[in-house]
């Protein structure tokens, strides 16, 4: 899916439903919008109009205004008087103190549950880590975005402190993935979506250093490839059709 100015308006798929949890239609449309930016698909710099959003994504412009005043108060978007709300950019510093701090908390989090963690709530993911590598599959960024964030902020759930989820949630709204787009292209996401199915057999294996392995290397690839300014400004191949992802939706 292209990311689109609001100057050149053009058909694109509608809003994905965020892995379908219970929200308010604004609250559906805010996450799926907030997926669209951390993915590339809403550009650092461009302004977007809510009329043009809405006509984009097959919603109507209202809850689309609501949503993205919600995501001014949220510091990822500034609102342009009288033509709409421009992303705003995130630097190469930012990105890097970003994920840094995620590897502080995230990866000793996460290897301490592989002796804590209850392996049934551990083994109520793999449907999420599924998602990611379906959606990796099918090129669909917002798809992906949506259940990667599900996926981690629910193991990091596990943990039993909801500061900390807090904290890691907020800092994955300011990350910026660009580097997606690459590699759609060069089919090289699905090894990447592959590695939540590893790392949640790790964590039922017991088996810290494997898991301390895989986070490491995980979140080694949002600094990396992942999170390439620029990258990725195309049409992405394969990417789940708007009559798709209107009736996901339609079925919220």
């Amino acid at each position: 899916m292209a990311a689109q100015r609001s100057s050149a308006p053009s058909a694109a798929p509608a809003l994905p439903v965020l892995g379908g949890k219970k929200s308010s239609y604004r609250e559906r449309v805010a996450d799926a919008l907030r997926a669209a930016l951390i993915a590339g698909e809403l550009r650092a710099g461009e302004v977007y109009s809510a009329p043009t959003l809405a006509a984009r994504f097959g919603v109507s412009a209202t809850p689309v205004r609501e949503a993205m005043l919600d995501l001014a108060k949220e510091g990822l978007v500034d609102t342009v008087p009288n033509k709409g709300f421009r992303v705003t950019a995130v630097s190469e510093r930012q990105l890097d103190e970003y994920t840094h701090i995620r590897s502080l908390i995230e990866v000793p989090t996460v290897v301490e549950l592989a002796t804590t963690a209850d392996p049934v709530s551990l083994e109520a993911l793999r449907p999420a880590a599924r998602e990611i590598v379906t959606a990796a599959a099918a090129g669909d960024l917002i798809a992906y975005v949506e259940a990667d964030i599900r996926f981690h902020l629910g193991l990091l759930a596990l943990a039993g402190n909801a500061h900390l989820v807090e904290v890691v949630g907020e800092l994955r709204k300011r990350s910026r993935l660009y580097g997606l787009h690459a590699l759609v292209a060069a089919d090289r996401l699905r090894d990447s979506a592959e590695e939540h199915l590893e790392l949640l057999d790790a964590l039922l294996a017991r088996d810290e250093r494997a898991v301390r392995e895989v986070m490491t290397r995980h979140l080694g690839h949002v600094r990396g490839l992942w999170a390439a300014p620029g990258a990725g400004q195309g049409t992405v191949p394969g990417a789940a059709s708007g009559a798709a992802r209107a009736a996901r939706v339609s079925r919220a």
